[in-house]
């Protein structure tokens, strides 16, 4: 009895071994990437000025002297982030309490593989999709090219969604019933409890799906390359074509060299500190939130 309870502990204490390791080259990982992302940017951010980069209207590395600004590829990450969370954000959540609360289990069956389905889909298909279908739309409501803001809005939109959708559904049920229960039994209607008592306790999930889904956004690529119209320019309107920063490094970091490498460097570094910046915005609402 006492070997099977030494050999016990010893599985134990190996394992703790294996999950302490795993979990340290997670950290490990992660502050080697700000290592070397910083390390590569700040170096160039110095020499150029951070001003200079950061509040520049101009992209014109192949000009002499060379221009850095990437005002215009922070001002298009912001724009098709915030039109892809005011439309994926609603959808998403709704869709959730749906699933959750309102969905029959025959409908469920279908509604659930379906939008897993649409999480295993590769971003580049997604790009392919609202090339051939979205873009016309555009174009023939708005004119132009049809590439543009509002495309990349809504294709980022759709591409959020099972990240939302699935962690809000998971947050929504981890409710305890007995809060909907005690709401029915207050008076309210099916509905009422739902959105009045539910939902309001799931929030701190549904927070983390929208953070999620901001990330997701935000650092999306290839799929953006195919409909935002990569115009290296002050955003002119919501119909009018602009380059996120993540498709400014992938168009041009093939041929960039010497400086022009730096600098897409350094637009990576700045990038990475948006998404932190953001990401810490986030967590200290949902902290404040839960402790509200």
């Amino acid at each position: 009895m006492k070997v099977k309870y030494m050999k016990s502990k010893s599985i134990e204490n190996f394992m703790k071994i294996v999950f302490f390791i795993s979990a340290t080259m997670s950290i490990i990982a992660i502050v080697l990437i700000c290592i070397f992302i910083f390390a590569g940017g700040i170096p160039f951010i110095q020499e150029y000025g951070l001003k200079n980069f950061l509040l520049g209207t101009e992209w014109k590395p192949n000009n002499t002297p060379s221009s850095f600004g990437i005002l215009p590829m922070i001002l298009g990450s912001i724009y098709v982030t915030i039109g892809a969370i005011i439309i994926g954000v609603p959808i998403g959540i709704l869709t959730a309490t749906y699933l959750a609360k309102f969905c029959n289990k025959k409908i469920y069956k279908f509604l659930k593989p379906s939008i897993n389905l649409m999480a295993g889909i590769p971003s580049i298909v997604y790009g392919f999709f609202a090339l051939v279908v979205v873009v016309p739309i555009i174009r023939n409501i708005f004119g132009g090219t049809g590439m543009n803001i509002i495309t990349a809005s809504i294709l980022l939109g759709i591409m959020i969604l099972p990240t939302i959708i699935n962690i809000s559904e998971a947050s929504i049920r981890a409710v305890p019933r007995s809060y909907y229960e005690g709401s029915i039994a207050l008076g309210a209607s099916h509905e009422k409890s739902i959105l009045s008592v539910v939902l309001p306790t799931a929030k701190s999930g549904i927070l983390s799906s929208i953070i999620l889904g901001i990330g997701r956004a935000i650092g999306e690529t290839m799929a953006v390359i195919l409909v935002a119209g990569n115009q290296a320019r002050m955003p002119a309107g919501l119909a009018k074509g602009i380059r996120t920063l993540t498709t400014n490094i992938v168009i041009e970091m093939a041929y960039a060299a010497d400086e022009h490498r730096q600098a897409l460097i350094a637009t990576a570094t700045i990038l990475f500190a948006f998404i932190l910046i953001i990401n810490g915005i986030f967590l200290t609402i949902k902290r404040r939130t839960n402790n509200g």
